[in-house]
């Protein structure tokens, strides 16, 4: 079955970096285009980054400059780089493709 499982998540001081990982399995995943997304409390999930089967990218406007998703094709991976850390950026933060979402990785930015 299809599984994508997060990690990375953690706390971090404003103007940290963390790096989250999402492992897919069950899936084409060199043909897929792999999105993270964040759901912060009391408000609605959002899309922050893609990255598409060839390497085009795109993020939420709030995110460019300081986040960037890539891919590992061999290892079925997907992560999100995250620079300059804000307190807005707290939020659950998910791996998703076609349908499928992963659990979910916390990230709390806070001093």
């Amino acid at each position: 079955q299809v599984q994508l499982v997060e990690s990375g998540g953690g706390l971090v001081q404003p103007g940290g970096s963390l790096r989250l990982s999402c492992a897919a399995s069950g899936i084409f995943f060199s043909g897929n285009t792999m999105r993270w997304s964040r759901q912060a409390p009391g408000k609605q999930r959002e899309l922050v980054a893609a990255i598409t089967p060839g390497g085009t990218t795109n993020y939420l406007d709030s995110v460019k400059g300081r986040f960037t998703i890539s891919r590992d094709n061999a290892k079925k991976t997907v992560y999100l780089q995250m620079n300059s850390l804000k307190p807005e950026d707290t939020a659950v933060y998910y791996c998703a493709c076609t349908g499928y979402w992963g659990q979910g990785t916390q990230v709390t930015v806070s001093s």
